[in-house]
């Protein structure tokens, strides 16, 4: 009877793992691989000369000034890390991120003078995941006067670029209003050209 009983789980379980851990996600990744192709290898984003520069759903680090600039990232030792997803952990007493902010919003204001307004919150804070590759249409144009200057171009076009890669809530419903870093960077490259690196 216990043999029985072992050779019908075994059964089930052969079964279940076949089923589940083979049958199905091959299933998902055709079905995927025919309806959406682009997420399904992706969502790989290239500039004008076919060159892959990143994924469009993983934030990456720019620190030059006449790119529009991320929100920080806990993800793995330096930030940014695909391998590394995660938050800091950091609670609002802790003293680290305290000064973490502090220093992150100094930071920011001295590199884009005459910005209007305070620095946006989700400019000091990072996203659960470390990775979050969107801005608030806010927090994208805010950065608009540093990336003009850095450009030699005017900041009324740098803002229509922003304000052209504005994305809507998904379904009308979810989510809210935001715009792509990557997106937004090819598409200012595109428009006037890289940005000549400065000399230190």
């Amino acid at each position: 009877m216990i043999r029985t009983e072992l050779i019908s789980s075994l059964r089930a379980t052969a079964l279940t793992l076949i089923a589940l851990g083979v049958l199905y996600p091959l299933v998902v990744t055709g079905v995927s691989l025919v309806l959406f192709p682009r997420s399904a290898h992706g969502s790989l984003a290239a500039d004008d000369a076919g060159a892959v520069v990143g994924s469009e759903l993983i934030a990456q680090p720019f620190a030059r000034p006449g790119y529009l600039q991320p929100r920080p990232s806990a993800a793995g030792e330096k930030g940014y890390d695909a391998a590394g997803s995660s938050g800091s952990n950091l609670g609002p007493t802790s003293k680290a991120l305290h000064d973490r902010v502090e220093k992150e919003v100094q930071r920011l204001s001295q590199e884009n003078p005459g910005a209007q307004g305070p620095v946006p919150a989700e400019l000091v804070s990072a996203s659960g995941s470390g990775l979050d590759p969107h801005l608030s249409p806010e927090a994208a144009l805010w950065q608009a006067r540093r990336i003009a200057r850095a450009r030699n171009v005017d900041e009324a076009r740098v803002r229509t670029v922003i304000e052209a890669s504005i994305e809507g809530r998904d379904l009308w419903l979810l989510g809210e209003p935001r715009v792509n870093v990557l997106r937004v960077n090819l598409a200012l490259d595109r428009h006037f050209g890289r940005p000549p690196v400065a000399v230190r």
